[in-house]
């Protein structure tokens, strides 16, 4: 993705914010934007506006916010930022946790307040790593109506969005970014700006990157976005931007396979395992999900079982992906441990000492400690494998989500938000937090924005 100087026959277009991505981040910076008293465009690759969002559930981790009040939550910013930091070793920007901890909650309560999105509080089972429930989501718990409210309220508000443009180039000169060249139906198009905001995403999709940068995970089924192909790391790296933690990703271990749906790790945060084809637990489920993928990935054919019951397939059926998994026939349920063998193909005796193993109060030989009720008939069972969902690598960015060169200074009009910028997951796969994608994108889509917009306003 080349960057040039600014072309000598100028822009078919200017506007004052161009903003390149329309999931989340973009959509919710664009919001900011015109909040803010701005005028912006957004473009988009996709003939719809997607990303990774409508991938995922579509749960923001927020603390301090109304949700949380109402349901008798104390919680604040310097707790969540501790939660962050103590699942990533330390390895984060401090202030680069620390703003993103203390502007969550706010935003959160913003989009709710001023757009209408129906947020509720997770508040019937624990992610790993949160100290208090804080997780955010919308009726359905889809990604995909969060994208869609967001690109509803982009459009009540006369927002443009521009599918089917693919930015190509960059152009830059005298250190400020001029504008970007785009694919459309009819062939290139240039467009100026006076700030440019990058909402597009990292590189899972690009598999060479994937290869260089985190070779462990290579094998693992993409599940995240297409389009996410590392545009806004090439461009950070043809202006000379600094790059941090490119080796960090979020994975998933519990996609049910051959159907490719995720299953929420709520069914094993309720106490469901995990077992490979011969029946066994092979590592400490309560984790986190993100380095499940590893885990069940070195597992025979890359295939576990994650089983359950039915009190716990109750709690999961407010994610619309369970329900659309159990549709399919992807949930196997059986009456008693016989059967689930004969369902699921493993061994009986294995699978019956698998699931009746709980040492009480005591960690057990993998280092987990089960808390709720043992499972009991009726029994769940569920095929998946290991899975990539998005990179957590990215650009650096200031506290106004500006991208920043090594020697800490920032480029003056250049943004970067969501999976461009970098993320607070450490250096690999482990220090994920459940939420950490959408937290950077929310919050950062709003940092940026909101900044641009007074940038651009006065003329800066």
């Amino acid at each position: 993705m080349p960057v040039l100087p600014p072309p000598e026959t100028g822009f078919d277009l200017h506007v004052p914010v161009l903003v390149i991505g329309a999931g989340a981040c973009g959509l919710v910076a664009a919001l900011s934007v015109s909040e803010a008293g701005g005028d912006c465009l957004v473009i988009e690759a996709d003939a719809l506006p997607s990303g990774s969002t409508a991938l995922s559930a579509g749960l923001i981790p927020a603390a301090g916010t109304r949700f949380q009040k109402e349901a008798g939550i104390d919680d604040d910013a310097a707790r969540f930022a501790g939660d962050i930091q103590r699942k990533a070793k330390g390895e984060n920007p401090q202030p680069l946790v620390d703003l993103l901890a203390a502007r969550s909650g706010p935003t959160v309560d913003w989009l709710a307040d001023r757009f209408d999105l129906p947020f509720s509080l997770v508040a019937n089972f624990d992610y790993p790593g949160h100290s208090r429930r804080r997780m955010h989501g919308l009726p359905t718990r889809s990604g995909r109506e969060l994208v869609d409210r967001l690109r509803g309220a982009c459009e009540s508000r006369g927002i443009d969005i521009v599918c089917n443009r693919r930015a190509r180039t960059l152009f830059a000169g005298s250190g400020r970014i001029s504008g970007v060249e785009v694919e459309g139906p009819d062939g290139p198009e240039r467009i100026g700006c006076d700030a440019l905001i990058l909402a597009c995403n990292g590189f899972g999709g690009n598999r060479e990157m994937v290869a260089r940068f985190m070779p462990e995970i290579v094998d693992a089924v993409w599940f995240g976005h297409d389009g996410n192909r590392g545009d806004a790391l090439d461009w950070g790296e043809a202006l000379g931007a600094e790059r941090l933690h490119l080796g960090a990703y979020q994975g998933h271990g519990n996609v049910a396979h051959p159907e490719g749906i995720l299953i929420t790790w709520a069914v094993i945060t309720q106490g469901g395992i995990q077992v490979n084809t011969g029946g066994d637990r092979f590592w400490d489920e309560s984790q986190g999900y993100s380095e499940a993928a590893r885990a069940v990935l070195a597992q025979p054919g890359g295939i576990a079982w994650t089983i359950f019951d039915a009190r716990i397939a109750d709690i999961a059926r407010q994610f619309q992906d369970f329900k659309d998994a159990e549709a399919l026939g992807a949930i196997r349920v059986a009456g008693d441990i016989p059967a689930l063998a004969r369902l699921t193909g493993l061994p009986e005796a294995r699978l019956r000492d698998s699931i009746a193993h709980r040492p009480g109060d005591a960690p057990d030989a993998f280092g987990r400690v089960f808390d709720g009720p043992p499972l009991s008939a009726p029994y769940c069972a569920v095929r998946v494998t290991g899975a990539l969902f998005h990179t957590q690598g990215g650009l650096g960015i200031d506290d106004k989500a500006r991208v920043l060169r090594p020697d800490g200074t920032a480029f003056p009009n250049l943004f970067a938000a969501g999976g461009a910028a970098v993320g607070v997951s450490g250096k690999g796969d482990s220090g994920y937090l459940s939420g950490n994608g959408l937290l950077s994108a929310v919050v950062l889509g709003h940092v940026a924005g909101t900044q641009a917009a007074h940038d651009t306003r006065r003329g800066d």
